[in-house]
């Protein structure tokens, strides 16, 4: 069993900066990628920000360079820090995890919302 807890989401106006955090915890040994992707209402979900075991890092279309995706190892933790926020970001964040079973696993969600 794994488990992915997110945080950090919440309702901020349109500038702001907001940081998410994904904790794995159970029974994965080791992480081959891990990130994040996005839903809004009515939308597919699309990625927004991954990395890699590898060293790799891939960001959804035009989204670099407002997030960044980082990560610590050693608590299995990855963290999307968002900004300069504008109102098409809204959505619900779901961290994803791709184990070295190549098992995908998905967090529960964390509503962002951008409004004034």
């Amino acid at each position: 069993q794994v488990q992915l807890v997110e945080s950090g989401g919440g309702l901020i106006q349109p500038g702001g900066s907001l940081r998410l955090s994904c904790a794995a915890s159970g029974r994965i040994a080791r992480i081959l990628r891990m990130g994040w992707y996005r839903q809004a209402p009515g939308k597919q979900r699309e990625l927004v920000a991954a990395w890699s075991s590898g060293g790799d890092t891939n960001y959804g279309d035009s989204l670099k360079g407002r997030f960044t995706v980082s990560r610590d190892d050693a608590k299995k933790t990855a963290y999307l820090q968002m900004n300069n926020l504008q109102p098409d970001d809204t959505a619900v964040y779901y961290c994803n995890v791709i184990s070295e079973t190549y098992m995908n696993y998905w967090g529960q969600g964390t509503q962002v919302t951008v409004s004034s």
